[in-house]
């Protein structure tokens, strides 16, 4: 039997918003090319390319609950011939159920990539039953790393199956960002949302408490703490050690990342990091907190730390002190489509 899958997405590369966006353009770029898997993707049509085995929906004007409930109708009606239904996170649970709704014979598998409590410190509460809605109602749950599952088996109760995010990785055009920036010694590197979530405020703590004044921080990425960890950094005395980089344009990430010595991810809570892996992908040192990419990972690769500036500061000091390009088998996306559709026919196979 060739399971008949229709998933559903939010974006589309180049079209993207997070990682959850990049994980399904790589998996539909390869499960299209398979013969033992068919699947077609629902997208919002704002996002969708045009091309074959891509269903684009109009979503229209309004707010993120009513454009998904225009995209759960359309899903739905597609869901009809289908044999499974895989959607992600939250923003699933009201196409899937229309979709089981309209067939009770389909299976349908939920991914979560993160959840409300990850991005949020006070988490919407719609978010988080709406989540809870998913694990009890979906017939089989996956996990992006074994630190996510253990959130969902502690906060809902639900139990996933784990299969990791693959290895995104960077390309280099030989800038010397170092150079354009003016920066002689070391340098630290940070991209991401200037969130709460990100631990930002304890990586400029750490600055501080460091032995050593020949260390920048560059900060790529704003949101809505920028202007507040500007100030923060001002009244540390460490302002004139941070360049603020702000949005770094895809094409340049990877030379951002290969100028650094070391990358830094301060995240309260990571359940994969990509930006993890793009650094290692260009030959970079990562010091980060918890993580669900560390976990395949060798130790050498990730200095991981609290999320703490005693603890970053320790981690970085550590870090500038190692020599030589970290050593490591990247996850492909290849063996996270190879899993997904082993498990699709499990499920399957399970409910004959």
């Amino acid at each position: 039997m060739v399971p008949k899958v229709l998933m559903l997405g939010w974006g589309f590369p180049p079209n993207v918003s997070g990682g959850l966006d990049t994980h399904v353009g790589e998996m539909f770029e390869r499960l299209e090319d398979r013969d033992d898997v068919e699947i077609e993707l629902v997208l919002p049509a704002e996002y969708a390319p045009e091309r074959e085995g891509i269903i684009g929906v109009p979503t229209g004007d309004g707010d993120i609950i009513t454009r998904i409930g225009r995209l759960g109708s359309t899903f739905a009606e597609r869901a009809e011939d289908a044999d499974i239904v895989h959607t992600h996170d939250w923003f699933g649970y009201g196409p899937g159920s229309r979709a089981k709704s309209n067939n009770e014979d389909v299976t349908w598998v939920s991914t979560f990539h993160s959840l409300s409590s990850d991005r949020n410190i006070d988490p919407p509460q719609r978010e988080v039953e709406t989540e809870r809605r998913v694990v009890e109602r979906c017939d089989h749950l996956i996990a992006v790393s074994k630190l996510l599952a253990g959130k969902v088996k502690e906060e809902y109760g639900g139990d996933c199956h784990v299969i990791y995010n693959g290895f995104s990785e960077c390309e280099t055009t030989g800038r010397d960002i170092k150079s354009e920036l003016g920066i002689d010694g070391k340098m630290l590197f940070f991209v991401g949302r200037h969130t709460d979530q990100k631990g930002i405020s304890h990586l400029v703590y750490a600055l501080e408490k460091l032995d050593r004044d020949d260390v920048t921080l560059v900060m790529g990425g704003s949101g809505h703490l920028t202007d507040q960890l500007k100030r923060f950094a001002e009244l540390l005395g460490v302002g004139d050690r941070i360049e603020w980089a702000g949005y770094v344009p895809e094409d340049a990430l990877g030379d951002y990342y290969a100028a650094a010595d070391l990358f830094v991810s301060p995240s309260l809570s990571e359940p994969f990091g990509i930006t993890i892996v793009e650094a290692l992908s260009v030959g970079t040192r990562v010091v980060a907190t918890e993580s669900g990419a560390a976990e395949v990972l060798p130790d050498d690769c990730v200095i991981e730390v609290e999320p703490d500036s005693h603890s970053i500061a320790d981690g970085i000091e550590y870090g500038l002190s190692l020599e030589g390009e970290p050593e490591y088998e990247p996850y492909t996306w290849d063996r996270v489509v190879d899993e997904t559709v082993e498990y699709y026919h499990d499920v399957l196979d399970d409910e004959e």
